[in-house]
């Protein structure tokens, strides 16, 4: 009896630093955890109650993985036998979260006739094409989504859009949608590419300010939001290290 109970007990101590484990390798908190999972099995039960139990929140996406794809499988069905704009487009914006994104553009490219005045799946395509590494393509819908409504997807299309101009050789119109974006948009992503941009400009100096920009917001930030942004944290936190040896 003593040693099935150690040996259930052993499994379970290797079963949360497994756990553990996996979730600091997909999340990459801060370094002092990966010791206090390998310290012992209290250590990994300590890491699963701080780090993994408020990331629940965030796995919900996880959870709809599978209702999504069974979407998918019926709108590639439906769209045989009815290949509607509006089937094409629910069609490229699952693909989208699937990041399935040469699928989502050849879904919106269906979706999008002389007739289409809505700007969404312009902006949508656009998205799908910066994913790609296809710039100057992604210029083009950018602009109409913007010209229909300047501060689309607050302001996200704008930053993209400057993106897709300091990609395509055009930095004077990427300095000033940059600057457009920036005034009332906060996201980390329009400032990290903003720092790019200005790197290869030789503008160290704003690079570095726009990169601490992404860092400053931590501190105030909830801690859901801090686990949503840690890639751009870590990001910024190696542009500046870059910088500095620069």
């Amino acid at each position: 009896m003593g040693s099935f109970l150690f040996f259930a007990f052993s499994w379970w101590a290797i079963l949360l630093r497994v756990i553990a484990l996996v979730h600091f390798i997909r999340r990459r908190p801060n370094l002092f955890w990966l010791f206090v999972i390998l310290f012992s099995w209290i250590g990994a039960l300590i890491y699963i109650v701080v780090e993994v139990v408020p990331d629940a929140g965030l796995l919900r996406s996880s959870f709809q993985t599978f209702p999504r794809r069974r979407r998918i499988h019926e709108l590639e069905r439906a769209v045989l036998d009815n290949p509607s704009a509006g089937n094409y487009e629910e069609l490229g914006l699952l693909y989208l979260d699937e990041k399935k994104f040469a699928r989502a553009k050849q879904c919106y490219d269906k979706a999008i006739s002389a007739r289409t005045d809505d700007p969404d799946p312009f902006y949508r395509r656009g998205v799908a094409e910066i994913e790609l590494g296809d710039f100057g393509g992604a210029v083009p819908d950018l602009e109409r989504a913007i010209s229909a409504d300047p501060d689309y997807d607050f302001h996200r299309a704008k930053g993209l859009l400057a993106w897709a101009y300091a990609q395509t050789g055009q930095p004077e119109k990427a300095d000033q949608m940059f600057r457009e974006a920036t005034r009332i948009s906060t996201i980390s992503e329009t400032y990290y590419h903003y720092a790019l941009f200005l790197q290869s400009q030789k503008r160290a100096e704003e690079a570095r300010q726009w990169a601490q920009k992404i860092l400053d917001k931590r501190p105030t930030m909830p801690r859901y939001l801090r686990r949503r942004e840690r890639a751009w944290f870590r990001k910024a936190s190696a542009l500046l290290v870059r910088l500095k040896v620069a």
